[in-house]
């Protein structure tokens, strides 16, 4: 005769309850056990090795309850910690991968990453009524280029525009990148993934973003490496 096949009514009340905790599973457990016994044919008695595999699976549950427990605590720290860091950036310079813009009078620093040099690069700019202004970018070698969207110098109204790259050598799908500032950072209610929100883009996901920082400061210069061999040589 099994735990599960006890057909004592106050076993069958306490099995129907919601298991909340270790606690509660070896309270339910022993209950259990107790009608088991109580209830056991006395011509049959369940065997002692049948209660030692029963306990064992108490131990299994038990872990694995413990461990569902101590992951979903890890969970909700990491939770934590990710909207502390991302606080953070609040403020911060990023470049993010987009192919629209909105024009609010203010220039708009990007860039574009060629797998292929070219001659002639181009960036199309269109606005939602379907007019586009070409700002021909020139010769170009091979990997990232900068430039500069100026709406006055364009011509160009404000508003939501749809970039687009065109190369000589007919390259597609070519990563378009818009540099901004961090000023807000909200979590979407429905699924809680971070959203950024960006002058000249609106708001963003996080996953968006492929470089903090300004790309156009220069990188520190390394300390020189000690000579090993100097002090040997004047010694």
């Amino acid at each position: 005769m099994s735990v599960t096949n006890v057909n004592n009514s106050s076993a069958n009340n306490n099995s129907n309850q919601q298991v909340q905790s270790n606690g509660g599973i070896s309270d339910m457990f022993l209950k259990l056990l107790v009608a088991q016994i109580q209830n056991q044919d006395p011509t049959n008695p369940t065997s002692s090795s049948e209660y030692v595999n029963q306990l064992s699976m108490l131990t299994q549950v038990e872990s694995m309850q413990t461990l569902s427990e101590n992951m979903a605590n890890v969970f909700y720290i990491a939770q934590d910690m990710q909207a502390f860091s991302l606080a953070n950036l609040v403020g911060q310079q990023v470049f993010v991968n987009s192919d629209k813009v909105k024009l609010q009078g203010s220039s708009v620093d990007g860039r574009l990453n060629l797998q292929h040099p070219a001659e002639g690069v181009k960036l199309h700019i269109k606005d939602s009524a379907g007019n586009e202004t070409t700002l021909d970018l020139g010769k170009q070698a091979q990997g990232d280029v900068a430039f500069n969207i100026d709406p006055a110098a364009l011509g160009l109204a404000d508003g939501d525009y749809t970039l687009k790259v065109v190369t000589d050598v007919g390259e597609e799908n070519i990563s378009i990148e818009i540099a901004g500032s961090i000023n807000s950072v909200r979590f979407n209610p429905q699924t809680g993934a971070p959203m950024i929100n960006i002058p000249g883009l609106g708001e963003v996901a996080y996953s968006a973003i492929r470089q903090f920082g300004n790309s156009k400061n220069p990188a520190p210069t390394p300390l020189p490496t000690p000579d090993v061999n100097a002090s040997r040589r004047f010694s």
